[in-house]
């Protein structure tokens, strides 16, 4: 028996044999055990590395809700001069997870968004520029954000998913307190089969009037001309009166997309970034945004005409924001050209910068650096459920009869590179039975792993413990070209065995595996020539078909009755791209039901012991314009629950990132063996 442990993620022994048969393990080295053992940080320097500790299990409720998110793991709010200098810390020790920021019209204080009561809950507070007087503006369970303060400095305007779930604009009166949502109301909100989100409110200089973008009945569409998974935002420009009055339109072009609206010191120009709905996916990713080019425009805000592009240069450019009449301040992220940038002045300041605010006298800006170490596994998040405690964990956990986990590290390692690891629930050390590269010659090659779109997906427990089968190869934009394959290994990392090759009946990518509870069989989907499900007989080794739809991610049920997977229903006639719903089918083929109906992607679901649904869900929309997020492909999932008939959906998280892939795990699981 031969294990890895997190330090040593890249496998440190692999095959030395052809990689189309079951094989022992042998003695001879892989070149990336010496790449992972050199990458291997300091233990006491990092707190990612594993130690021998027990996690508790939680205290008063039934047990832990794992789950995954994908966002920074750090982020600081700086204040500085415009031209860079004098930088500091704007809350010093008081820093804890903040972001968006933006000056009062006094230059003297600023509102800003925060994590601080609990990971993943987005909060609004104010503080004095010399850090003191730190006060909540709006705390509740949903996410609020991108606060601007009225010029008379009595209320804020900001972003909300309170009680409705999607973004909405709401008022908040400063002195008393009271609350009012300005947008969620008929004539106002859209289509709810289509996005209807609110974002980035500002003042007039007035105050007579907010002004903010939104995808009201806009579509669902997929990137790259809507064959991939994740959506675009196509942004408009609205305005609306403070008291919920004298909603029109300001600014829209069907193809193109616009964002963060902020008004010239006069009052009478919008300006705001313009994008194609493509470049709203690539400026979000940093395989894109380097290469990006898009720019800066303004419009007559009384007519909306007098249409100036007020740049003319490469870089993808966001945050535009007025220092004077004649000279716009916006951002430019990735590239060579990165850092905050002036059109009336050369002067530019280089450096990764996030969300820009100038202070309204020109003076200052405020903005946000961020951090990237993933989260250590099981660390607590905000909990929107009292009876479960919400924790961290890697992609694709599944939980075996008895009480251990199986995922994907992909987040987590050194590197992560998404090979099959084991762990007790009660630890913070993992094994790892299979590597990506444990097969010889390699079937995938580092950069992709590296890069995320390649490695050990979704694996998944026989009922005896004993197995994991997974997929080995090529996932996402990759699958359309490039292979994957089933796999199985022993839990305990002594054997391992192909189980699909590439054929007609397979699929040239054939992943995402289940094992059927009696363990006879293992469903999985294929990609391209053909698509569905199939069914490997473990017995005999035949392959069967269980449908020919553009299906993924299946599961059996705990009792074998159903299989759960997700399906593109995607009906171009009326106007949809990229639709993906939660569905199930019997093992034999009979009683398809289609569970989800939201029109957005509705994916990742799991079973729970129980025989409920859980999934991650993109109807509520994105949550911020799409543009201004870093590294995130898909900041609109929210997890959910159902029972098996599609019956009793309840939302389980309301956080501004990408949620997915749950695992209940009850408290008694914590210790299996007591």
């Amino acid at each position: 028996m031969r294990f890895l442990l997190l330090a040593l993620l890249g496998p440190a022994l692999c095959m030395a044999a052809c990689p189309y048969a079951g094989q022992e393990k042998s003695q001879a080295t892989c070149p990336y055990a010496r790449r992972a053992q050199a990458a291997a940080p300091d233990a006491n320097a990092n707190p990612h590395i594993p130690r021998e500790i027990t996690v508790p299990h939680a205290e008063g409720k039934k047990g832990v809700m794992l789950m995954n998110r994908i966002n920074p793991s750090s982020m600081q709010l700086y204040i500085a001069n415009a031209d860079g200098t004098n930088e500091r810390l704007l809350l010093g020790n008081q820093s804890v997870f903040e972001y968006h920021a933006s000056f009062f019209p006094d230059s003297e204080h600023v509102a800003f968004t925060t994590e601080r009561n609990g990971d993943g809950n987005s909060d609004l507070y104010m503080v004095h520029v010399n850090g003191s007087g730190l006060r909540p503006i709006a705390t509740t369970p949903a996410v609020e954000d991108a606060v601007a303060i009225s010029p008379d400095g009595k209320y804020a305007a900001y972003a909300s998913t309170r009680d409705v779930y999607t973004s909405n604009i709401w008022l908040t009166n400063l002195e008393t307190g009271s609350t009012r949502n300005l947008t969620n109301q008929t004539g106002i909100t859209g289509n709810p089969y289509s996005p209807s989100g609110f974002f980035a409110p500002t003042w007039s200089p007035d105050g007579k009037h907010i002004v903010f973008s939104s995808d009201r009945n806009t579509g669902w569409t997929g990137h790259d001309n809507g064959t991939g998974w994740e959506h675009t935002q196509n942004l408009s420009i609205y305005s609306i009166t403070p008291q919920g009055t004298d909603f029109r339109l300001v600014y829209s072009e069907s193809a193109l997309s616009f964002g963060s609206p902020k008004f010239s010191p006069d009052g009478k120009r919008i300006v705001f970034y313009e994008m194609t709905l493509q470049q709203t996916y690539d400026s979000r990713s940093s395989f894109g945004e380097d290469s990006l080019e898009n720019q800066i425009v303004s419009v007559d805000f009384a007519t909306g005409t007098d249409r100036r592009r007020e740049t003319n240069s490469i870089g993808c450019k966001v945050y535009p924001q007025y220092v004077s009449n004649d000279n716009i301040a916006y951002l430019v992220k990735g590239g060579p050209n990165a850092g905050l940038h002036y059109t009336g002045s050369s002067h530019n300041v280089s450096g990764t910068f996030h969300s820009p605010s100038w202070s309204p006298d020109g003076k200052h800006v405020v903005y946000e650096k961020t951090g990237w170490t993933t989260r250590a596994l099981q660390k607590r998040l905000f909990t929107w459920d009292d009876e479960w405690e919400y924790r961290f964990m890697d992609a694709f956990p599944d939980l075996s009869n008895d009480g251990k986990l199986v995922f994907t590290s992909k987040q987590t390692g050194t590197p992560g590179n998404a090979s099959v690891s084991v762990m007790l629930p009660s630890g913070h050390k993992f094994n790892v039975p299979f590597g990506t590269f444990e097969v010889v010659p390699n079937p995938v090659p580092y950069a992709s792993v590296s890069e995320g779109g390649a490695g050990c997906f979704q694996p998944s427990w026989s009922s005896d413990g004993k197995w994991i089968t997974f997929g080995l190869g090529y996932w996402f934009q990759s699958r359309s070209s490039k292979p994957g394959w089933i796999y199985r290994t022993r839990s305990d990392g002594s054997y391992y065995e192909q189980l699909t090759f590439d054929s007609d009946n397979s699929g040239s990518n054939a992943g995402y595996p289940s094992y059927s509870p009696d363990g006879n069989q293992i469903v999985y989907r294929v990609f391209e020539p053909e698509f569905g499900l199939r069914l490997l007989n473990l017995d005999t080794n035949k392959t069967t078909t269980l449908t020919t739809e553009r299906d993924n991610l299946p599961f059996f049920s705990p009792d074998g009755e159903w299989v759960l997977f997700t399906r593109n229903v995607t009906d171009f006639s009326s106007g949809q791209f990229s639709n993906y719903e939660v569905c199930i089918i019997r093992p034999n083929g009979t009683d398809y039901t289609r569970l989800t109906w939201s029109a957005a992607n509705d994916a990742h679901a799991v079973w729970t012991a129980d025989g409920r649904i859980m999934w991650s869900s993109g109807m509520w929309g994105f949550q911020a314009e799409a543009a201004t997020y870093d590294d995130t492909f898909q900041p609109y999932g929210q997890i959910m629950i159902m029972n098996v008939d599609g019956s009793n959906k309840t939302v389980l998280t309301n956080s501004m990132w990408e949620d997915s892939m749950p695992r209940y795990v009850l408290n008694s699981d914590y210790y299996p063996s007591r």
